[in-house]
């Protein structure tokens, strides 16, 4: 979370137009609420803008979006694979990413590791429920067309 601004008394009074011994007993009183940082007080924006009848800038937590979205993050394990169906799926999911940007959907990412020892390939993906569905779609066609 950002730090929120701090005035000290002298700028508070300038900002509001009042005396600084004005601005010093409204935080003595408690009518604005202020820290005291040595020998001196220090406001925080929000309690100015609270004081003032602003509504204050709302907190990190407060300004998070709060549209519904869900995230996908997914392991496909092929076996028996060889470097052929690993170039073949590299290049439908690249080309399928970048069609994807292109049309402003969501991002997905794509990591594949491929063991040769094993013949094993392993695809990850990351991604909206969309993205992530559509290349597993290009997988499944591309595995079961090698069957």
């Amino acid at each position: 979370m950002a730090p929120q601004r701090l005035y000290t008394v002298n700028e508070v009074a300038e900002l509001l137009g009042l005396h600084v011994k004005t601005v010093r007993g409204y935080v003595r009183d408690g009518r604005l609420k202020g820290t005291r940082v040595g020998k001196s007080y220090r406001i925080a924006a929000g309690d100015l803008a609270t004081f003032t009848g602003e509504s204050p800038e709302p907190s990190a937590r407060e300004a998070v979006s709060r549209a519904r979205q869900a995230e996908v993050t997914t392991v496909v394990q092929v076996e028996a694979a060889d470097p052929n169906l690993l170039s073949r799926i590299d290049a439908m999911l690249g080309a399928a990413m970048v069609e994807n940007g292109r049309a402003g959907g969501e991002p997905l990412r794509v990591d594949t590791v491929y063991d040769e020892e094993r013949a094993r390939l392993k695809v990850v993906l990351l991604g909206g429920l969309e993205p992530v569905t559509s290349a597993l779609r290009v997988i499944a066609a591309i595995v079961e067309e090698g069957s």
